[in-house]
């Protein structure tokens, strides 16, 4: 029977502020499979959970992180701002998906590095886009990766052969069930970002899809379990 991974979308957004400790918690106590974080560096290097550049949106401190020390991020935030050491031991063996946002090859190797150093690079993978992805396979030749991919023209076979992912990592609205058995032709995993309606998930599990990262993790828990896809 196929099994589609449930991924929850950093964290579980709708109940508890993103990427944060108890976020990641309720999104494993809620059927998640994996959690999807975000991962930049702080100003002396420390990778932190936070998707935007600034804390400004979710934090209300218009200050971007960069310019910002581990301490200070822990002081504007009480602490809400997790370290990703903090991430690795709060999800307790759980897989984890770690999106780089605005990636450069500094802020990989340390990314990369600190999994390893938490003895986490086996249940840990990370997605992307290329450039990002290409740094992630140089800094780790093991590492597992979920390109994302954003058009429906497929990677060149040169991009294939330099990442090596085991997924390609599609926006939900690209899929179609040609397009996932092509892709599962060619020995990848499909996965798909990120539905919220139940509808679009039904659509998903319907094509074939191998995961399905999402806001909404409970729900799509729900959905998967129903030979039917629905929910009463």
């Amino acid at each position: 029977m196929h099994t589609v991974t449930a991924v929850a979308h950093r964290g579980d957004p709708y109940r508890v502020r993103e990427n944060t400790l108890p976020s990641l918690r309720s999104a494993l106590d809620r059927g998640a499979d994996a959690v999807e974080i975000d991962v930049r560096l702080t100003r002396d290097g420390v990778p932190v959970l936070l998707h935007d550049a600034t804390l400004k949106r979710l934090w209300e401190h218009d200050r971007p992180l960069s310019t910002l020390s581990a301490d200070e991020v822990r002081g504007l935030t009480d602490g809400g701002v997790p370290t990703l050491e903090e991430a690795v031991a709060a999800t307790d063996g759980h897989r984890l998906m770690v999106d780089l946002p605005d990636a450069t090859p500094r802020s990989v190797r340390a990314v990369v590095g600190a999994v390893a150093d938490c003895g986490a690079a086996e249940r840990t993978y990370y997605c992307a886009g290329t450039r990002t992805m290409l740094a992630v396979r140089e800094a780790d030749p093991a590492a597992e990766i979920a390109l994302t991919w954003t058009t429906l023209a497929p990677p060149r076979r040169a991009v294939l052969d330099a990442i090596k992912p085991r997924w390609l990592n599609y926006r939900f609205s690209l899929l179609h069930r040609e397009l996932a058995v092509q892709v599962q032709r060619q020995g990848l995993l499909v996965s798909a970002w990120t539905p919220d309606t139940r509808r679009s998930m039904r659509r998903l599990l319907d094509i074939g899809v191998d995961s399905i990262t999402t806001n909404r993790v409970d729900t799509l828990h729900a959905l998967r379990a129903r030979p039917d896809g629905t929910l009463s």
